[in-house]
């Protein structure tokens, strides 16, 4: 019966570390999200300061051409963080059953431990 415990205890542990990791996945997400939108803005202010919003103009703002650059590739990693995000949904999915799995088997064994007198009884 302390095994079936143990088995129990390991799978709760393993289910709220994926929900841990998912849930860093999440945060990182937003704050990539909050922050490709503050260069956003800030590319609008340059562009409407230098008042040319053509990235080939020979006089499109250097600072407007690095923060695009920036947000690019904040959005590139947020895509690859969305993708990471699917596959620990899926870990956490199959450890989750795991965990149901495991449960029911400790609710058979104690089933099964609280009949045992009933039937050397009988």
């Amino acid at each position: 019966m302390k095994s079936r415990d143990n088995l129990v205890r390991l799978k709760q542990f393993q289910v709220n570390d994926k929900k841990r990791q998912l849930a860093q996945l999440d945060t990182m997400i937003a704050e990539f999200d909050r922050m490709a939108g503050e260069l956003e803005v800030q590319i609008g202010a340059e562009e409407r300061k230098a008042g040319i919003t053509d990235i080939n103009h020979f006089a499109y703002p250097t600072f407007a051409k690095a923060a695009r650059q920036r947000r690019d590739n904040l959005k590139n990693s947020q895509a690859d963080l969305m993708s990471r995000r699917e596959d620990a949904q899926a870990l956490l999915d199959e450890a989750e059953a795991e965990l149901s799995k495991a449960e029911a088997i400790e609710s058979r064994g104690v089933r099964d431990v609280a009949e045992a007198p009933r039937l050397m009884a009988g």
